[in-house]
């Protein structure tokens, strides 16, 4: 495509895109497929101007092999769109604002002054009719204060003041729709399914494609701890599937042929095959938003709080008014009073915190389910982490294959990735990318693979049963037996790497030697959670106790415990919180998911398996685990924020109310600031903590 680089520094771009105008759907697409380039760290594209802003790291060269290679079609091929554009939204809402602001100004410069009273007469109606309603079910709430004020205006006829407390009223609420519909979305697609590649049934076998490829009509093949990513009808197999976050339902669902099933719903156990109903999961994003939108057990304690003290205090400012009138005789001072409430500001500065708050998470690419587990992160005081893809690298590497039985080498690792291509683990991977770096292809030539929970793996090869996991289920769950001339060899396993244990046949046929490094920013981190507040630092692993000593005394956790199993991980986590702890779990694994629902809050690695992600109640992303002290100074600073919102919206307001008992505001002034104040407050509460960042970047140095 052409392009034009009209601006250039160092570590960031201006392109011009040479075409008469782009659409926001093309906008969309040409910001997604640079998001994709290697090295970019932000993109902006302005669709009016056709010009778009990357910014990168690295080598400048990628940047401009993707605008070479870019073209449209082959954007909207790769490329799936989430079924709501933000941009549109943004868009629809810029419009509506600046409609409002014009017609009012048109209508006070412009409009003789009948024609104006009958404009403020019809937009009344609404508001009245809302205070009606209230007064009709008895029920003391804000729109019934909005009405009286404006009734009273309307019948002094005091036009004028009626229609800007209605302007400013209309103004709060646009902004405040658009704030939490965008918050929403924001978050919606942060939630969104991150599943790149599926396992697409062909008559020639399984072939692994990119979703985007998925159309209605193909099978697609999902295994234990998978999420699926469409929603479909399974046609073949039988699952176990938890679809606890788009229905509540606490027990995995049992889905049979001809069950249907949903877009990011997790397999617990078992395999099917599901027919596509509707390609890349489209629904899903719709799913989320009702979740969003109506899942109150999601609200942090600050924003219930926060909600039932306006509803409270709007009786006290409505007798406060009342009080006025009957000590002064004076129906502007009492309208004065009656023109100010807490309710709005406390019920919309809160969310808006708590959502700008996520919002500002998934900027650092941390994504928070719900603003309560953002409170529960502030007030922790102690942190369990898994050891594997956790505290050390998420992609561990082979880093020797040990044959027995007089097996070639090469050969037991390709049937070794052969099974493990199909889990998404941390040791998986390594295995199934080491023999991809040797070119051994282990095509499927097994038949049915069956994963055991924090064990291993069975499958059928001809013949022969094999399996490959770890000591504990090879040897003493399965009897596993080791070839007794070869003992000696066995005993000499090189003792500082991870062991995996592959056998055909119940008898030792070679052992893959992992390399797990410990993160470079572990110890750091720990080190400056406790300085954050964090009391006790754990690890937990299923590893051998050998191994997790070594990492323990690395990283520096207060204490750990090795050889764990899954239901070990989540009874210590309960012990903890019985004890009066506010925990926090932190892992990747399907063997951390009891553990992680557990927890106060459960953290997930994003890169780690699908049902950790959908069990935990916050992402982040396998890069850094700095994301943790982002995550923590973002949550504390949205309770200061919070706690210095409460203290200006009970100051201002009382203060507001006693100058209008004193008669030195009157009615439209104190409606005025009133309402400012509420649109100040709560655009404060849009704006972006500070910096986590920056705030990483000054511990560490």
């Amino acid at each position: 495509m052409n392009a034009i680089i009209e601006h250039e520094s160092r570590g960031r771009i201006r392109f011009r895109f040479v075409q008469k105008r782009m659409s926001l759907k093309q906008a969309d697409l040409l910001e997604a497929w640079f998001q994709k380039t290697a090295g970019v760290t932000q993109v902006t594209v302005h669709e009016r101007t056709m010009c778009i802003v990357v910014q990168y790291r690295g080598d400048r060269k990628n940047i401009l092999d993707a605008v070479r290679a870019f073209s449209w079609e082959r954007a909207e091929q790769s490329i799936t769109l989430p079924a709501h554009s933000t941009r549109e939204l943004n868009r629809e809402f810029q419009e509506k604002l600046v409609g409002k602001v014009v017609t009012k100004a048109v209508s006070t410069l412009f409009l003789p002054a009948p024609l104006q009273i009958v404009r403020v007469l019809w937009h009344a109606i609404p508001f009245v009719g809302r205070g009606l309603h209230c007064l009709f079910h008895w029920k003391m709430k804000v729109e019934l204060l909005d009405a009286i004020s404006i009734g009273v205006s309307l019948i002094r006829r005091d036009f004028p003041t009626a229609g800007s407390v209605m302007f400013l009223l209309e103004l709060g609420e646009l902004l405040e729709e658009w704030t939490r519909k965008k918050s929403i979305q924001d978050l919606a697609q942060c939630m969104s399914l991150n599943v790149d590649r599926v396992w697409l049934r062909t008559p020639d076998g399984e072939v692994l494609v990119p979703i985007a490829q998925v159309q209605p009509g193909d099978q697609v093949v999902v295994r234990v701890g998978g999420a699926i990513p469409v929603d479909g009808v399974v046609v073949d197999g039988e699952a176990m599937v938890n679809q606890s976050s788009l229905t509540g339902e606490s027990v995995p669902i049992p889905k049979r042929l001809d069950s249907p099933v949903y877009a990011g719903t997790i397999v617990e156990e078992g395999e099917c095959v599901i027919e596509v109903k509707q390609a890349s999961g489209q629904s899903r994003y719709d799913q989320i938003i009702t979740m969003i939108e109506q899942s109150e057990q999601m609200k942090s304690a600050s924003e219930s709080k926060a909600s039932n003290l306006a509803d409270k205090l709007v009786p006290y400012t409505f007798a406060g008014s009342i009080l006025s009138f009957l000590i002064t005789r004076n129906v502007v001072r009492a309208l004065s009073v009656l023109m100010v409430d807490f309710s709005c500001a406390l019920k919309l500065a809160m969310p808006l915190t708590v959502l700008s708050a996520m919002r500002e998470a998934g900027k650092e690419h941390i994504t928070v389910k719900g603003g309560k587990f953002l409170e529960s992160v502030a007030h922790a005081d102690t942190i369990v982490f898994d050891k594997t893809g956790t505290l050390t690298h998420a992609c561990p590497k082979v880093a020797r294959v040990i044959p027995f039985c007089g097996y070639e080498e090469a050969e037991m690792l390709r049937l070794a990735a052969c099974l493990e291509e199909h889990f998404p683990h941390s040791m998986a991977n390594a295995v199934v990318e080491e023999a991809r770096q040797r070119d051994l292809k282990h095509e499927e030539y097994h038949s049915k693979v069956e994963y055991i929970v924090a064990h291993g793996i069975v499958s059928k090869v001809g013949d022969a049963c094999v399996m490959i996991g770890s000591a504990h289920f090879v040897f003493e769950d399965e009897k596993c037996v080791i070839p007794q001339e070869e003992q000696e060899k066995f005993d000499s396993l090189p003792a500082e790497y991870s062991h995996l244990y592959l056998t055909i046949n119940h008898t030792l046929a070679a052992v893959i030697c992992i390399v797990d490094p410990l993160r470079e920013e572990a110890s750091a981190v720990l080190r400056t959670l406790r300085r954050m507040g964090i009391e006790k630092t754990v690890m937990l692993t299923g590893d051998s106790q050998r191994t997790a000593a070594v990492i323990a005394q690395q990283v520096g956790v207060d204490e750990f415990d090795a050889e764990v199993l899954p239901e070990d991980k989540a009874n210590y986590v309960a012990e903890l919180r019985k004890a009066g702890h506010t925990v926090i779990m932190v892992g990747d694994g399907i063997n951390d998911s009891p553990a992680l629902s557990e927890a106060d809050v459960g953290i997930a690695i994003s890169d780690g398996a699908a049902i950790a992600q959908e069990i935990a109640d916050i992402t982040i992303s396998g890069e850094n685990l700095w994301e943790l002290v982002r995550l923590r100074q973002i949550s504390k600073e949205m309770m200061k924020r919070i706690r210095a919102n409460y203290r200006f919206v009970l100051g201002f307001n009382s203060m507001l109310i006693a100058l209008g008992v004193v008669g030195v505001l009157a009615p439209a002034a104190s409606a005025t600031l009133h309402n400012l104040s509420t649109l100040g407050i709560s655009l404060h509460s849009m704006t972006a903590l500070p910096n986590p960042e920056e705030k990483a970047e000054a511990h560490k140095n």
